[in-house]
């Protein structure tokens, strides 16, 4: 029998390191690393002197942000690009394993910590210091309110994404009856890579329309998806999605139209394509929660 299809014997079987998939791990990691190095150097005098050359490259990946933008505005968007970078390395790296047959408990664990950085601290930070922290051109009773709870805000999208993070392991671990189900079947809880890039896409629309004024009316938005993250919401999982999986044709389409949406608009696309898949199981299952809200209020008014 393969790795992959019994239990490991031993612990050297279970840690071993398979440097292909693990490869792309540390690139998550990394990209979640220099996301926080930006978030960092946006908030020094002599960011430019931090990270030369920021403004170019930036400004080559973003072409909508505007040219007279703040140093910072560039800053923000490498460290959006760099979280958007890490949820691309995340989505390869266990798909590698399985096609290969590479899979160990140690990459597993390694993965996990390397999302808590990615999708929990990078993501918490570019909330922190683009969004919940207080700026001149706010209106006075924002600035009160942000500077009371911003950071405790920015804490709570950090600990979703860990407790998401942890559940997850504890619900797929192999070691306990029925991992099966939440291993291939849907996820329990918006994913973190998901809530991450949400967070990550939406901050990147708001910098290149210069929002930046208007940037607490996120902060429902941000909590909302925090909370998703340690819901029981079933969401799809395109894990095992490889070249020979067959579509229908609508889903075809939807490919297609979702590739086009991308030349067509841009940056502004991905916060489009990640508040659709944030809210779609959301609204999918609202009219099952109410029949059974429903139903418990019919039960309890009978006794």
């Amino acid at each position: 029998m393969s790795e992959n299809s019994k239990l490991w014997t031993n612990v050297h079987q279970a840690s071993k390191i398979y440097i292909l998939p693990n490869f792309f791990t540390a690139g998550n990691l990394f990209f979640g690393f220099l996301s926080v190095i930006c978030c960092m150097s946006a908030q020094f005098e002599n960011a430019a002197a931090v990270m030369p050359g920021v403004k170019k490259f930036a400004s080559f990946i973003f072409p909508n942000i505007p040219e007279a933008a703040p140093e910072t505005t560039f800053h923000y968007a490498l460290a959006i690009l760099c979280i958007l970078a890490s949820c691309f390395c995340d989505a390869l790296d266990g798909r590698v394993a399985r096609a290969i047959g590479k899979s160990s408990l140690f990459g597993k664990e390694f993965d996990s910590v390397a999302d808590s950085l990615s999708f929990g601290l990078a993501p918490a930070m570019l909330m922190y210091f683009l969004v919940l922290q207080p700026t001149s051109g706010m209106p006075k009773f924002l600035i009160s309110l942000l500077g009371s709870s911003g950071l405790i805000i920015g804490f709570l999208f950090l600990l979703c994404a860990c407790i998401r993070l942890a559940r997850f392991n504890v619900l797929t671990n192999p070691y306990i009856v029925g991992h099966e189900k939440y291993e291939k079947g849907d996820f329990s809880g918006l994913p973190a890579p998901a809530a991450a890039g949400a967070v990550a896409s939406i901050s990147l629309t708001m910098l290149s329309l210069d929002l930046a004024k208007f940037a607490a009316i996120l902060v429902p938005l941000m909590l909302l998806i925090a909370w998703f993250m340690v819901s029981n919401i079933p969401y799809p999982s395109f894990k095992h999605i490889n070249w020979n999986t067959s579509a229908r044709f609508r889903t075809f389409v939807l490919i297609i139209a979702a590739i086009l949406l991308i030349f067509a608009l841009k940056e502004y696309s991905f916060a489009i394509m990640f508040l659709i898949y944030v809210f779609y199981s959301p609204l999918k299952y609202a009219p099952r929660l109410a029949k059974v809200l429903s139903y418990i209020k019919r039960r309890t008014s009978k006794r």
